[in-house]
């Protein structure tokens, strides 16, 4: 099974599906992990009902950052701003669906403290955001 999962980082990681920019966006924010140097912005358009209509990021990183920030993107859409508050770390942990190390764990929790940050709309983020 861990085999599997390794394929879909791997395939998130060469072929993201939400990488880009999204001119005006309505939430955005940028961080950085500077135990590796990955690097990741976040930015969302959200419709009438506060529902995500589009995700993408941009930056740099190593696979798991990038899959783990290309699924967590994927899996949003169509929700709503306070769904993307309640996520935790739980929920990217199960998106990627294998075990990590330490050091991994913190690239693969760069997005969802990227989003979050953004959603709140604050000007720092720090590891509070994901410690659910």
């Amino acid at each position: 099974m861990d085999d599997l999962y390794r394929e879909i980082i791997i395939e998130h990681y060469k072929n993201p599906l939400h990488k880009g920019r999204i001119e005006n966006s309505d939430y955005t924010f940028e961080d950085e992990n500077p135990l590796c140097g990955d690097h990741l912005q976040i930015e969302l358009r959200v419709n009438a009902d506060q529902k995500v209509v589009d995700a993408k990021f941009d930056g740099q990183g190593c696979a798991i950052s990038i899959s783990a920030a290309d699924l967590l993107l994927d899996s949003i859409i169509g929700k709503s701003i306070e769904d993307l508050k309640a996520l935790s770390k739980k929920d990217i942990l199960d998106l990627l669906g294998i075990e990590l190390s330490p050091v991994r764990l913190k690239c693969a929790l760069l997005s969802l403290k990227v989003l979050k940050a953004a959603v709140y709309e604050l000007q720092e983020a720090d590891d509070d955001l994901i410690q659910k």
